[in-house]
């Protein structure tokens, strides 16, 4: 059975944005949070390494992951080869000390990066001792598309298991907008989960990141799976609070967040 009091509860930058990532330290230290996952994407604070470094040491909020630039809006973040992307996003873990990097699988279009992608994991880990989490994803709707017609713009797949790498990130609101068994994921993961984002989804066929509770997906019962077993990863609320009205909301859902996630985790 995992030490609950070992598992880190962070939160994600992306879950203050518009906000900058700075603001996602202050409210990590304000309400507890054991750490931040860094979002690299348009928020410069997000891709300056020295920045990220000031903000942690002045708020005593330390780094635990690095998201590395994946998204379609983050393709020119760094680099437009996205081999390079990773690798950056490798030695910026490195330097900031945090253990993870999460990325996506390659995109259908990025053949030469799909063609290389488990070799480069594999070499990027052996070489930096860093995890490299490969992420689950969600089908989307096509251009023109009809409302129940939705493609996947990963190759091979939305789920990383189909290939099998060495760690594993699980994001449930990705299993939610994909119509994926959470549990059963976690269970083809198996010691290769390391890590986890935490958020809800209600079971339409997008990218909700909910507080968690809020939808549908076994965030609750996951999180008491992990506990029984011998799981020693991370635990991240990738919440959506874009449309929150105030500062104040804002605070109140990443507060209720980390409450669900440190009662379900025993802590």
């Amino acid at each position: 059975m995992a030490d609950p009091q070992q598992v880190p509860v962070g939160v994600s930058t992306a879950s203050v944005w518009p906000q900058k990532a700075g603001v996602a330290f202050e409210m990590a230290a304000d309400l507890g949070y054991d750490g931040v996952e860094v979002m690299i994407w348009a928020d410069p604070v997000s891709q300056d390494v020295s920045a990220l470094r000031r903000w942690s040491r002045r708020t005593g909020v330390p780094v635990l992951s690095i998201h590395s630039p994946s998204l379609l809006i983050t393709q020119r973040v760094w680099s437009p080869d996205p081999e390079v992307r990773l690798r950056m996003s490798v030695d910026a873990a490195l330097e900031l000390g945090a253990r993870t990097v999460v990325v996506h699988p390659p995109f259908r279009w990025q053949r030469r990066y799909g063609d290389a992608f488990g070799d480069l994991v594999d070499e990027l880990e052996a070489e930096s001792g860093i995890e490299v989490a490969v992420e689950n994803m969600f089908k989307v709707r096509p251009p023109g598309g009809s409302r129940t017609s939705r493609v996947s713009a990963f190759r091979p797949s939305i789920d990383p298991t189909d290939v099998g790498f060495r760690h594993y990130t699980l994001d449930l609101s990705h299993t939610a907008a994909a119509g994926m068994d959470a549990l059963a994921l976690a269970e083809r993961m198996g010691k290769g989960l390391t890590h986890v984002h935490l958020a809800d989804g209600t079971g339409l066929p997008k990218d909700e990141h909910l507080v968690p509770g809020r939808g549908i997906e076994p965030c609750a019962e996951l999180l008491e799976k992990l506990v029984s077993s011998d799981f020693a990863g991370q635990i991240v609320l990738e919440i959506n609070t874009r449309r929150s009205p105030s500062a104040a909301q804002r605070s109140k859902d990443l507060a209720e967040s980390l409450l669900f996630a440190r009662f379900h985790l025993g802590q």
